[in-house]
């Protein structure tokens, strides 16, 4: 897992995404071992409390199962949570804005969906 942080958000959300992105992406499949806290901590060079941080939130979520010993592993639901979980973000973070920006143009319903599909047409050519 190849993956250049960045100073603009906190580094355990940073694991955490990078790992979700590559379930998501079938880069990781369930059953999968992901690498361990200390792996994380010496590949970036940050404390491994910092790496753990991420990785635990993926435990708590169902994404990640922890097996004593062994590793943390990719559950067999994980990607279907995640991507569940990202459509919810999609809608509360780009759809209910674009809709509330779309009723103070007083554009309809109809308009929009013309709208998208105009582009839509436009990159098909």
């Amino acid at each position: 897992m190849k993956f250049q942080l960045d100073d603009n958000k906190p580094i355990f959300l940073q694991i955490k995404e990078q790992l979700e992105d590559s379930i998501i992406n079938g880069t990781v499949q369930p059953g999968e071992r992901v690498p361990s806290t200390n792996e994380f901590a010496k590949y970036y060079q940050i404390n491994p409390a910092t790496a753990a941080k991420g990785t635990n939130e993926l435990v708590d979520e169902g994404i990640l199962v922890k097996r004593r010993g062994v590793g943390m592993f990719v559950t067999e639901n994980a990607k279907a949570i995640l991507i569940e979980k990202r459509k919810q973000t999609f809608y509360e973070h780009y759809v209910l804005p674009l809709k509330n920006e779309a009723a103070k143009l007083n554009i309809h319903k109809s308009e929009l969906m013309e709208m998208m599909n105009r582009e839509e047409t436009r990159n098909e050519n």
